[in-house]
């Protein structure tokens, strides 16, 4: 029994295509740009926002405007993904057989500036619902927020309801927006850089945000088909801080390992590894720490933040179909942003693209 890739999207400032999106990627495209006074903050800001005009001719058409009237951006650009991942895949959303998988970290949280607001639209569950309602499918959804991982843990989700064999399929979406709340609490943390963010570099001063939804839908599967196959996921919490990653990668090393042991992949079996790459001066560190713990340190490493910013619930799916897509076509994407090596452990990234050795 396997669980295999049959369908995906991403909707992003670069594209609403995985195609569009890589196409992107490829040529160093990004559309982060430096804001002195986004929706009136009191500091400048390096963010990638997707054009609300745009968005709503894409709505138009898939012939989701009517349904999308009194919509959020959040609700519009999670319902768009879906609704061309699963057009993409061929199957039917109404089935008992097929769950309901959002990832998200912040859900309609702009909404609790209105004090009229229904409490109950703000959670990401009700967007959940929403959505699953919409494609006439019965099944209560799940939602998964657990910080930055959660697109990850989404699809580990996924993974184990299809082996359980309770579902047939997963559509697994990934999706934030940015408001004025989520950026100025970045910002209280100090880790915000109101410039280019750079991956693993040595002058890299923090984190750029960004908005995007992504969709993959899996399926479960009895023979070998052709294709992608998820064969193992891990979650490993090494209870550090409340905000910070553990100094010695701790979480990220055994997280590591447990995916190779459970897949039986060797080091010499991977392509590249896709990293967080967040550009803050912890997680870098932390990252180059685990990747040499767990003797990974000769694979070729890539963070794609520097053509996105962090989007939140939407990175670990839209990350994960965009090294699908590097890894089809022989390609490691540079690392828009890098420069100079700033991190302890040696790890393989590169401002340039090269080709695969797999």
């Amino acid at each position: 029994m396997i669980v295999r890739k049959i369908g995906e999207n991403i909707v992003s400032p670069l594209g609403f295509s995985v195609e569009e999106n890589f196409t992107a990627l490829m040529s160093g495209r990004s559309e982060l740009r430096r804001y002195e006074s986004l929706w009136n903050l009191p500091f400048p800001c390096f963010v990638s926002l997707i054009p609300g005009a745009a968005l709503e001719a894409e709505l138009s058409k898939e012939e989701l405007t009517g349904r999308c009237a009194s919509s959020t951006k959040f609700e519009k650009i999670a319902l768009l993904s879906a609704s061309k991942a699963i057009k993409q895949s061929g199957i039917d959303a109404r089935s008992g057989r097929v769950v309901f998988i959002l990832s998200s970290t912040k859900g309609n949280v702009e909404l609790l500036a209105d004090e009229k607001t229904d409490f109950d639209r703000v959670t990401p569950a009700n967007t959940a619902k929403m959505i699953a309602h919409h494609f006439g499918n019965p099944n209560l959804p799940v939602t998964v927020s657990n910080a930055c991982i959660s697109g990850l843990c989404a699809q580990i989700e996924a993974f184990r309801c299809l082996m359980s064999r309770q579902y047939d399929a997963a559509v697994v979406i990934g999706a934030d927006v940015l408001s004025p709340f989520i950026v100025a609490g970045f910002q209280s943390l100090k880790a915000l850089s109101d410039e280019q963010c750079r991956p693993f570099s040595a002058n890299r001063k923090g984190l750029n945000l960004g908005e995007a939804a992504a969709t993959v839908v899996y399926q479960v599967a009895d023979d070998n088909s052709d294709g992608w196959r998820m064969l193992a996921g891990a979650v490993r919490n090494d209870a550090n801080h409340i905000s910070g990653p553990s100094r010695t990668g701790e979480g990220s090393y055994r997280a590591l390992l447990s995916v190779l042991g459970s897949s039986k992949l060797t080091v010499s079996d991977l392509a590249c590894l896709n990293v967080h790459g967040t550009s803050t001066l912890y997680n870098d560190e932390m990252e180059s720490i685990a990747i040499n713990r767990a003797g990974l340190n000769a694979v070729p490493v890539n963070a794609m933040k520097g053509y996105y910013g962090h989007t939140l619930g939407a990175a670990g799916v839209l990350e994960t179909l965009l090294t699908m897509r590097a890894v089809e076509e022989g390609k490691i994407p540079a690392t828009r942003g890098f420069d100079e090596l700033g991190v302890t452990n040696p790890v393989l990234v590169s401002s340039e693209s090269f080709d695969t050795q797999k």
